[in-house]
């Protein structure tokens, strides 16, 4: 392919989940979420054509992109040169980000939809290391992230981000804003890391104790929680245990956390 090819346009890929933002008011909006943060280093998720590549870089960030896809890097490459030597071409789930940026940085993006949830998981696991995290991804699972309990989207997602971070739904954006569009609407959240610097319990259990009640959500605690402790699981006596997982708040999750720790210790 020529560099003359590459410099024009780069052709969405349906196996990268990749659909190009062509709104530059879209664009700029997302990049405004990040205003409070210029003094920080920003990383930029899957870039594409630049199309919020350069708000952010307008706006004076300390930008560093990564992007999987070779013909992006190449674009990018030749219309972003004052991204020289700040253009990763790899996976950002594989991107080792303490070597990347030993202090504090932000991450931002139009987030690939089949990996969206990847992508907050990976950011939970640097969560003392960024303060903010915002972008758009798709429709339900920003609803999802931001879901107060007693929603129907309220889940796994939505208790372990809202552990560590205050979750805000900013606005939706239309599918026919995008190359190709999508099947779905997307939505830009933003993430700003709460005051918590411990949950008080045992912090592996909690995501244990989440996910293996959510992945039987339909079931009461007494029930979904069973294969935790096993046939001690009748030792719960709160009323709690009757209830369903979408119906506790984070707080709760750390008071059951630490229940089942007993238990399990005992």
């Amino acid at each position: 392919m020529s560099s003359q090819r590459i410099s024009r346009t780069v052709k969405p890929k349906k196996a990268l989940g990749q659909h190009f933002l062509k709104d530059a008011d879209i664009a700029c909006r997302i990049a405004a979420t990040l205003d409070d943060y210029k003094s920080m280093p920003v990383l930029e998720i899957g870039p594409g054509m630049g199309m919020l590549t350069r708000p952010l870089l307008d706006a004076g960030h300390d930008l560093t992109v990564v992007e999987l896809d070779v013909e992006s890097v190449a674009y990018l490459s030749i219309h972003f040169p004052e991204l020289k030597g700040r253009i990763l071409g790899e996976d950002f789930l594989k991107c080792d980000l303490s070597k990347l940026f030993p202090d504090k940085f932000c991450v931002i993006g139009n987030y690939p939809y089949n990996i969206s949830s990847q992508i907050f998981f990976k950011v939970l696991d640097f969560k003392d290391h960024i303060p903010c995290c915002s972008g758009m991804i798709q429709k339900e699972v920003a609803e999802r992230l931001a879901s107060p309990p007693g929603s129907k989207a309220y889940g796994i997602l939505s208790v372990l981000l809202q552990a560590w971070y205050d979750v805000e739904y900013l606005f939706t954006v239309s599918e026919h804003v995008f190359d190709p569009p999508p099947k779905v609407k997307s939505a830009v959240i933003r993430m700003t890391r709460n005051n918590v610097t411990s949950l008080g319990c045992d912090e592996v259990l909690f995501k244990r104790v989440v996910k293996t009640a959510f992945n039987q959500r339909r079931k009461t605690l007494r029930n979904s929680l069973r294969p935790l402790v096993g046939d001690a699981i009748s030792q719960l006596t709160d009323g709690v245990y009757n209830r369903r997982p979408e119906q506790l708040s984070v707080a709760e999750f750390i008071e059951l956390t630490k229940k089942i720790d007993a238990i399990i210790n005992k």
